[in-house]
């Protein structure tokens, strides 16, 4: 019986079509996607790392402060190690009487001094400075939220003063490069190294619940 040979040149040339079809219409596409994020003002910046950490390790805790009871020599050295540390960084710091001193400032009133507290949602709450805007680097599902409120704030301003909990917290440093990735001049922005646990201890005054909630109270050491 002959057998009759089937031609799959047709069959091969229409999946080849149908294929490189696809393939055009997905890059289109993703073409047209990076436009549309780089022009959206809650564009998400790909050399990012949202999750914080290297490699997927977790990041440094955001509310231990080992150093909060040593002794006053000893939390000299560690703040002088840390503003070392910041300046090899680019990264301006100041210390307690320099945030008091900002927040005192008139343009502290009309926003030409802003606070942005870089801890998570629930201690922002617990009490922040008065009148900081919340900012939690470490929360990716809210991320593209607090960049678009607080980044049209901070490039208007002439100071940024951003704090976490002080000591060995990093979120405080993690926040402000995303503020200069974001092309905010890094010229203006200072890391209160002491955070929100020196300006406690300082019983100073702090906000609880939202931004300019209006409920204040001061701090016992």
């Amino acid at each position: 019986m002959k057998k009759t040979r089937v031609n799959n040149k047709p069959i091969r040339t229409r999946v080849k079509k149908v294929v490189l079809e696809a393939v055009l219409v997905a890059g289109i596409g993703m073409a047209l996607a990076f436009v549309a994020n780089r022009i959206s003002p809650r564009r998400v910046v790909l050399t990012w790392n949202y999750f914080g950490g290297s490699n997927g390790s977790v990041p440094r805790s955001l509310t231990a402060v080992p150093r909060a009871g040593a002794a006053g020599t000893n939390r000299l050295a560690v703040a002088e190690r840390l503003a070392a540390e910041l300046k090899q960084k680019g990264l301006q710091s100041i210390d307690g009487a320099q945030a008091l001193q900002f927040f005192h400032d008139p343009r502290f009133r009309q926003q030409q001094i802003v606070f942005i507290d870089a801890l998570n949602d629930q201690e922002y709450k617990e009490g922040h400075i008065p009148g900081a805007f919340r900012f939690d680097p470490y929360n990716p599902a809210h991320f593209a939220d607090y960049m678009a409120e607080v980044l049209p704030v901070c490039e208007a301003a002439q100071q940024v003063v951003v704090y976490c909990n002080g000591g060995d917290c990093d979120a405080s440093e993690r926040a402000a490069q995303y503020l200069v990735d974001s092309g905010l001049s890094i010229e203006k922005i200072y890391i209160y190294i002491g955070g929100i646990a020196e300006w406690k201890s300082n019983r100073l005054p702090v906000e609880i619940g939202a931004r300019n909630a209006g409920n204040q109270r001061n701090t016992n050491p």
